[in-house]
């Protein structure tokens, strides 16, 4: 299962040279995963069938470089919540989901400029999507077992280069924030 950004400029079978068939692919705005316990469903119902229904063995969740709804999300006020949000305003309803990856990103990149601390934010989204995906009960459950691992990828389409990694579960602690990974690699 492939989870990337609606954005044209990054298809999934293209990038990754997938044929018909060969991967269930969702897209989203800034390639989001909501928690098992809140917001909208139509990500969660593409979760649970390709999880459940056809039994994925991988998950990865793609992001890439200049991502307009990162770009949202990182314009967002910072004092701005789910509540203050206009209920006509889809995107900042739908991206607000991913203020953990600003949040880390403000912080963790705060000396950058913003084009770059949005850089950062887009690969910390995966990130959140990741641990969002360990939140489904039935998700974590297999990758406990190990038949199903969860991956994270970045595509920098202005450099050309796609950058993977996968989940290191076993070295994931209890309530822990920080993703644990391994198998790291670039190609270009």
């Amino acid at each position: 299962m492939v989870i990337a950004c609606a954005d044209s400029r990054v298809c999934p079978s293209e990038i990754l040279g997938f044929q018909p068939g060969e991967a269930f692919t969702v897209r989203n705005i800034a390639n989001i995963v909501p928690t098992y316990e809140s917001g909208p469903f139509e990500t969660k119902a593409a979760l649970e069938f390709a999880v459940n229904s056809l039994q994925v063995e991988n998950i990865l969740v793609v992001g890439h470089s200049r991502c307009g709804g990162i770009r949202a999300l990182m314009t967002m006020d910072d004092d701005e919540t789910e509540e203050d949000i206009d209920s006509r305003s889809f995107i900042k309803n739908w991206v607000v989901i991913g203020k953990p990856a600003k949040s880390i990103s403000k912080s963790a990149a705060s000396e950058l400029s913003f084009d770059q601390q949005c850089q950062h934010c887009e690969k910390e989204s995966v990130n959140c999507s990741l641990r969002n995906l360990l939140s489904y009960p039935w998700i974590e459950e297999r990758v406990k077992k190990g038949i199903l691992t969860i991956h994270g990828g970045y595509y920098d389409f202005t450099e050309c280069t796609f950058e993977k990694w996968t989940v290191d579960y076993k070295e994931r602690s209890c309530g822990e924030r920080k993703l644990a990974v391994k198998d790291r690699s670039i190609w270009s």
